[in-house]
């Protein structure tokens, strides 16, 4: 049983990208929850798929595993916050988004990534076109057609993360919009460990168990219940020796990534006492 420790790069948005990557394969990580933003693999800017190779021989050379992550709060508007959303009102702002999607579905395939991240957004006000949430729940299945179609055709998963405050909350909702999907193949699950202890009903372990055979990707890190804060390994409430575990018994492949994105003035520091911290908890870490 052995899990595959990685570090997000938002939370190390103070480094450099290629100093960033050679920190986290010096102190034995095995990959990284990379974040397209302006600060490290902007998607936007120029040149992306020059830069994007340059990141693949990096991530080849340190021998690091890679997830792409899609949650950088201004990539896209630099006044709204992770705006505009799957939800947006706006059928165009929609599209921008959905549009960010599958380009970071492209790049993880020339990075040769595990799966691709994403979340729903906030439910605007009146829910959906027609004032409610069924509308808005339809609203983001158009919105990720594109998406899993561009999974399809590169094989790389996306993993849909239940967020706190958004239409797809917890690990119910997930399923849900794997239900009106029609249970499409590429689509996967995030779950972000400390979110289950925040807001889900059962216990992380619990969590764990029951969201195994949808697993494409694992975000980690302490949390305290109903206080949506991600916290350094703790300062919070969870018990991760037992989760640990029950990641390890699932056969979970993917990477199990250290999710502080509020926390890049200590960056390396923590990237360091968390790697110590998960090793020494792990029933087998490699």
């Amino acid at each position: 049983m052995t899990l595959r420790l990685g570090y997000g790069t938002n939370g190390l948005t103070d480094l450099r990208l290629d100093d960033a990557l050679g920190l986290l394969a010096d102190l034995g990580y095995e990959g990284v929850g990379l974040t397209l933003d302006h600060m490290h693999l902007d998607p936007l800017a120029p040149d992306l798929a020059a830069r994007t190779r340059h990141v693949a021989r990096r991530l080849s050379a340190l021998g690091l595993g890679v997830t792409v992550e899609t949650g950088a709060r201004y990539v896209l508007d630099p006044r709204r916050k992770h705006g505009p959303s799957l939800l947006d009102p706006d059928p165009e702002a929609r599209a921008v988004r959905t549009a960010l999607l599958v380009r970071a579905v492209d790049v993880a395939a020339d990075l040769g990534a595990h799966a691709v991240h994403c979340f729903s957004g906030i439910t605007p006000p009146g829910g959906g076109d027609d004032g409610t949430d069924t509308a808005a729940w339809q609203r983001l299945a158009d919105a990720l057609a594109p998406v899993l179609d561009a999974a399809t055709r590169t094989g790389i998963p996306l993993a849909v993360e239940p967020e706190p405050g958004h239409l797809l909350a917890t690990l119910a909702d997930f399923h849900h919009l794997r239900t009106l999907l029609g249970d499409p193949e590429p689509l996967g699950l995030t779950l972000d460990i400390g979110h289950c202890q925040c807001l889900e009903p059962a216990s992380p372990v619990d969590c764990v168990k029951a969201a195994a055979p949808w697993l494409r990707h694992v975000q980690i890190e302490d949390m305290r219940r109903g206080v949506h804060e991600h916290l350094p390994f703790g300062d919070g409430e969870i018990d991760f020796p037992p989760v640990l575990h029950a990641l390890a018994e699932a056969d979970y492949q993917g990477l199990t990534v250290v999710e502080l994105p509020r926390h890049s003035h200590a960056g390396p520091e923590l990237a360091r006492t968390s790697i110590e911290f998960l090793r020494k908890h792990s029933p087998s870490s490699r």
